[in-house]
């Protein structure tokens, strides 16, 4: 199995109301790779971001199951949505992420 590069174990950042409050307590989330460890997601937020990691915490998220009724028919439609991996890092005190300071 290759090794994934930095971009590849940072999809995306998560911005919500409570990821924003996180970010007073230098706390920033992101969405990862599934087969991507602490290690890895430590490694690619320092070089990334150029700051210094205090701890990662990471957490499997479960696809929610959905549903909707079908217009011209009988029935309802059964999905999921995809589970994905969320990993919350902390910042010794004074490092900050500028691009969550943008939104």
């Amino acid at each position: 199995m290759p090794a994934l590069t930095d971009d590849q174990v940072l999809i995306r950042p998560v911005i919500t109301e409570k990821n924003t409050d996180l970010m007073e307590h230098d706390q920033y989330t992101f969405e990862v790779d599934r087969t991507a460890n602490k290690i890895q997601v430590r490694e690619a937020v320092e070089r990334l971001f150029n700051v210094r990691v205090k701890a990662v915490n990471t957490m499997n998220v479960k696809g929610s199951r959905r549903s909707r009724a079908i217009r011209r028919g009988r029935g309802r439609v059964y999905g999921q949505e995809r589970a994905w991996k969320k990993a919350v890092v902390t910042l010794f005190p004074g490092q900050r992420i500028d691009v969550f300071e943008q939104v």
